[in-house]
């Protein structure tokens, strides 16, 4: 049975990157050596892994990273640190506000 790992990096200018592997390690060394350099990274290292999650389905895990490549970085960092309480707030927060400013609710 495969593995496939969604992960993200903290990048030196503060930024994240999203990525899926099947190889966590050597993804990794990738990033770091800078192998393309057209990769979003290759001007961003060195980068930090702060965040790893497994999957054995492979769309899962295609279905999870895109779903958080579309997050702010506040809650990239907060499912990174395992702040669950903060990364709730922020997406409250986010909906509370676009309900807020709804032109369309009476």
């Amino acid at each position: 049975m495969n593995s496939y790992y969604v992960y993200i990096l903290l990048c030196a200018d503060g930024i994240t990157y999203t990525g899926i592997t099947c190889d966590i390690s050597r993804r990794l060394t990738e990033h770091q050596n800078g192998l393309n350099k057209r990769s979003f990274t290759y001007r961003r290292r060195p980068v930090r892994l702060i965040f790893q999650q497994q999957f054995n389905d492979v769309l899962q895990a295609i279905y999870f990273e895109k779903k958080i490549q579309k997050w702010s970085a506040q809650k990239k960092l907060a499912l990174a640190r395992g702040d669950f309480d903060l990364l709730q707030i922020l997406a409250e927060c986010r909906n509370a506000t676009y309900y807020d400013y709804d032109p369309n609710k009476d």
